[in-house]
């Protein structure tokens, strides 16, 4: 396996100062933490601010409707935004997502409302697959002429979350333009055998969130149908090695194809005390497995 960078991200902190946050990541012991345009700030004091704290910039995020036409020229823009902050600040991937939480589906409800137990006429149409495909490989293009891989990164709740809807997505990208940047935790929630996703998948992904997911908080949620944020709220997300991601299993399915880059460790909402304590049971929980 070529070298592994451990980055966690920020969105466990909630009316944290970044400052804070940055030395609690460092403190934890990751080596970065995801990265995104800021009004008035340049890829110099983006840097220096990280530097600060020892840390490196790691993949930014980038979500939008790519499944409407009329978001297109929005979304090359900002992907071109992306793009020249990450090469600047010295990344090669950034992740790219469909947004949809209120997207309304044949059923009428919204992909919010369906989260964990998506039917398949809670789907886009084909044309919007087509659509969603097209946009998504311009930007493919355009990251690429800066140097950075645009990574697919599917989300519960967006309109993109099932194995299938990805398989159907990934059917009618150029997967010469469009690379992989699964979540671990999105696709177990979702209902994806994970070891299967990343066997399937493994020479596209180049970089990757890893998160964990309690099963019974799941299996209850799934039976009565809860939103996103009831499942949020009863504790889907929690620490790694605390769920049901087989994550040696996954390393050893990257370990086969000679992975190297990022990964970044998550979780959205914690039942511990604190955000610092949190990041620092998962990086232990890293450290245990050898990273």
């Amino acid at each position: 396996m070529n070298e592994i960078w451990l980055g966690c991200g920020q969105i466990t902190w909630k009316n944290v100062p970044e400052e804070a946050v940055l030395a609690e990541i460092a403190e934890a012991g990751y080596v970065g933490a995801p990265a995104g345009p800021k009004e008035g700030r340049t890829a110099e004091d983006l840097l220096d601010l990280y530097h600060k704290y020892g840390l490196r910039p790691a993949p930014g995020y980038l979500s939008g409707d790519f499944w409407d036409r009329a978001q297109t020229e929005s979304i090359l823009a900002r992907a071109r935004q992306h793009a020249q902050l990450m090469r600047d600040v010295g990344c090669t991937e950034l992740y790219v997502a469909a947004s949809g939480f209120d997207w309304v589906t044949g059923r009428g409800l919204t992909r919010r409302q369906v989260s964990g137990h998506v039917r398949a006429e809670d789907a886009m149409s084909d044309e919007q697959f087509r659509q969603f495909a097209e946009t998504l490989n311009r930007v493919g293009e355009i990251t690429l002429e800066a140097g950075v891989r645009s990574c697919f990164h599917n989300h519960v709740g967006s309109v993109i979350e099932t194995r299938d809807e990805i398989d159907r997505l990934f059917a009618l990208v150029d997967r010469a333009l469009v690379f992989m940047g699964p979540d671990t935790g999105h696709l177990a929630w979702a209902g994806a055998d994970v070891l299967d996703f990343c066997r399937f998948y493994a020479d596209s992904i180049l970089t990757m969130h890893i998160k964990d997911i309690d099963p019974h908080v799941l299996a209850e949620g799934q039976q009565a149908e809860w939103d996103y944020r009831t499942f949020s709220d009863r504790g889907i997300f929690t620490e790694l090695g605390r769920g049901f991601v087989d994550f040696p299993a996954v390393f050893a399915i990257l370990d086969q194809v000679d992975f190297g880059g990022w990964l970044i460790v998550e979780t959205d909402v914690t039942q511990q005390p604190s955000a610092l304590e949190s990041a620092q049971i998962s990086r232990d929980y890293l450290r245990g497995l050898g990273y």
